[in-house]
């Protein structure tokens, strides 16, 4: 009954946000792919009533529709804008 976790630290909010491929998804998180390398994050789902956050989702369904080329959200903004909106979310 194995499973693993993403190793967190709560020491910084660039800890929060996992990029490796090879982590698995938490019960209350999403993965997504941002920026033109397709970056992958995990993040709170929490992060879906922020509305900043709305914005991106709304610039994602604009350019890709309910089509993402990952077979996951794809966001076509640049990451260090990613970063900068979630970054605000810290205490969500």
């Amino acid at each position: 009954m194995g499973f693993r976790l993403p190793d967190f630290k709560r020491s910084s909010f660039a800890a929060k946000l996992t990029s490796s491929k090879y982590v698995e998804v938490p019960r209350g998180h999403l993965a997504v792919y941002v920026g033109e390398e397709m970056k992958r994050f995990v993040i709170p789902i929490s992060y879906l009533n922020q509305p900043a956050f709305q914005v991106l989702l709304s610039e994602a369904e604009e350019e890709f529709g309910y089509d993402h080329p990952m077979g996951a959200l794809t966001f076509p903004c640049r990451e260090d804008l990613f970063l900068s909106v979630t970054s605000s979310f810290n205490g969500c």
